[in-house]
């Protein structure tokens, strides 16, 4: 069985978030990028598919020429084949992004999928939407926020934490972290990776008909260090605060 999984490039987090200068979108300069959790699990699942039905995985993203290398180490995890639709950069929404991956799957370049897997959402967007209209745009059923995936005669099990549905094939799914623990890359297949040959398409950029306003950062609470004393004469003041905190008997 042929799979497709989609990933998107995003900043890695933990780091200090900052804007540009027009306030309209994050300052990555200093950011490494990797893809999404949900998607990272996205891939392992298909891989493990195709390891007991057959079949290979393609992996796609749309994003600059740089997200090559978030589809290399996807391949290094073990699926077959990357497709990047390659952009010059600019910020593409929701309803683009699918419009631009639909067209790519019903494109004659690429095979027939019986089934296509998303991240339940992206990272850093958050949008829940990409694989919807997917599914909407190539009049596939879809289920959301799958921990459980199962195929048999031709039917996809898909099982949430207390639901399970069971729709045809081809079929569109956007899966939770969690459904699995993904493998690390091994040496061989990360050499395999950095040779593979990444397929490169070029779709039009589209705007969806929003315009974005500004971007603002949460404030984040600041707490001070207070120096109690030096010494025992710290000590009264210590006693103090433990007593307040409720944790002397």
């Amino acid at each position: 069985m042929d799979v497709l999984v989609c990933v998107k490039r995003v900043p890695m987090v933990g780091g200090l978030v900052q804007l540009t200068a027009g306030g309209l979108d994050v300052d990555t300069r200093m950011s490494g990028f990797t893809v999404s959790p949900h998607e990272e699990c996205a891939v392992e699942e298909a891989v493990r598919i195709t390891e007991r039905e057959g079949g290979a995985v393609t992996v796609l993203t749309l994003g600059p020429p740089e997200a090559a290398d978030q589809l290399r180490d996807m391949l290094a995890l073990g699926a077959h084949r990357g497709v990047l639709l390659e952009t010059d950069g600019r910020e593409w929404g929701p309803m683009a992004t699918a419009a631009a991956i639909a067209q790519a799957v019903a494109g004659e370049e690429h095979p027939s999928f019986p089934l296509l897997i998303f991240g339940n959402e992206a990272a850093d967007t958050g949008g829940y939407q990409v694989g919807i209209r997917v599914a909407h745009l190539l009049g596939l059923p879809c289920v959301t926020g799958v921990k459980r995936l199962a195929l048999a005669d031709g039917v996809l099990r898909a099982g949430r934490e207390r639901e399970e549905f069971e729709v045809p094939l081809p079929a569109v799914v956007t899966v939770r972290e969690g459904i699995n623990l993904p493998r690390y890359p091994s040496l061989p297949g990360r050499l395999r990776a950095r040779r593979a040959e990444i397929t490169v398409l070029r779709p039009q950029w589209q705007a969806d008909g929003l315009r974005k306003e500004r971007l603002r950062v949460p404030a984040v609470p600041r707490q001070r260090a207070q120096i109690l004393g030096h010494g025992v004469d710290a000590v009264p003041a210590l006693v103090s605060v433990l007593d307040d905190l409720g944790v002397l008997p």
